[in-house]
């Protein structure tokens, strides 16, 4: 069996992603447009595809299964509208929409035309979400606390006339980025409530480019702090997302998390097992104290040993990304051959993202 794939949009992260998706047995990519003549021939030439020059024509080409939508945001609501109604599945780059209101629209279209639909949210096909996942519903380290996401982002190639800073092109940061960041925080902690966001503009620039965002979401009865900041060199460029529990803590290294460090208390049996289901991991330290019954939230906590562990390292970002791709490709063609078939994400995801997304950007005061 086969899925034929068109790709709109010939910048180089479709190039990257076409890499992902030809490593499944079965997927072609069979036509790319773009705005940019030059870039979709030369894309198209690399991986022996058909050029459209227009959009009408792309999506008369019926040898088209799926539409992958790889555009600034202010294009994937048409685009994606397009497509569905052409009869062609889409995978879109996030946001699904500008608006929430647009997404829910995209959304019951796609399954009232039984077509598969899905903004590539893909941090839930990365490893160490299920590995964060089962520590926290499990409890493992006891219950969650508190959370935070740092990004200390590149400008570096973010021109001041780059769409990225035009909020009616990109929707701004936690439209156009921090969306990735509340859906997989929701993955582990379930739906969220913002309760408070600032936007802060940069200083001594005639445009107005707002370059940090801050989010504070409430989950239960434990909060996440949400920091974006694009204002970086890209040498310093860095991501951090820690997870306290009341027997410890998680960190994460990476936007796509690549590298984890986990600190906390365990009883033997518990650190064996949970090494035994991780693998590949390495112990930093481990220290066996006297002194084993601590108190906390006035429980008594038993325990042998305290240790900090690490697996994984940030030098495999690249071929992680590219494995989160290829999975999410496999999982959602699996779906398109049986619509019972249980996705890791679905439109689902790309409407509840966007929905906080957009209430955290109409929450923020500006300063």
């Amino acid at each position: 069996m086969e899925l034929s794939i068109g790709i709109v949009g010939a910048g180089s992260f479709a190039g990257f992603a076409a890499t992902a998706f030809l490593k499944v047995p079965g997927i072609r990519i069979v036509a790319v447009t773009d705005i940019d003549e030059i870039a979709a021939e030369k894309m198209a030439g690399e991986l022996n595809a058909t050029v459209h020059t227009d959009y009408g024509s792309f999506l008369a080409n019926s040898s088209i299964d799926l539409v992958y939508i790889a555009t600034p945001p202010f294009l994937h609501y048409r685009q994606s509208k397009m497509a569905l109604e052409a009869g062609k599945h889409v995978i879109c780059e996030k946001p699904a929409a500008l608006r929430a209101n647009e997404a829910e629209e995209l959304s019951v279209l796609a399954r009232s035309l039984r077509l598969l639909y899905i903004v590539n949210l893909m941090q839930r096909y990365n490893p160490m979400f299920g590995l964060v996942k089962k520590i926290t519903d499990e409890k493992i380290l006891g219950s969650f606390l508190h959370g935070f996401f740092e990004n200390y982002a590149s400008d570096e190639k973010l021109s001041p006339g780059h769409w990225f800073w035009d909020i009616t092109r990109s929707g701004g940061i936690f439209i156009e980025h921090g969306i990735h960041f509340f859906d997989l925080f929701a993955g582990w902690l379930g739906e969220g409530k913002i309760v408070n966001a600032i936007q802060l503009k940069r200083p001594g620039v005639e445009e107005k480019i707002i370059d940090r965002v801050q989010a504070t979401v409430l989950y239960k009865d434990a909060v996440v702090n949400f920091y974006h900041g694009f204002d970086q060199p890209g040498i310093l460029d860095r991501q951090e997302m820690r997870l306290q529990f009341e027997q410890g803590d998680i960190t994460l290294y990476g936007w796509i998390p690549v590298e984890m460090h986990l600190y906390g208390i365990f009883k033997k049996e518990q650190l064996e097992n949970f090494c035994d289901m991780v693998g590949d991991i390495s112990i930093i330290h481990h220290n066996k104290p006297s002194t084993q019954k601590v108190r906390g939230r006035y429980t008594d906590i038993f325990f042998t040993d305290q240790v900090t562990l690490k697996c994984g390292t940030i030098s495999e970002k690249e071929d992680r990304y590219r494995e989160m791709l290829t999975a999410m490709i496999q999982d959602q063609w699996q779906w398109i051959i049986n619509p019972k078939h249980q996705r890791v994400i679905d439109d689902c995801n790309a409407v509840q993202s966007l929905r906080m997304s957009e209430e955290a950007t109409v929450m923020a005061q500006l300063f």
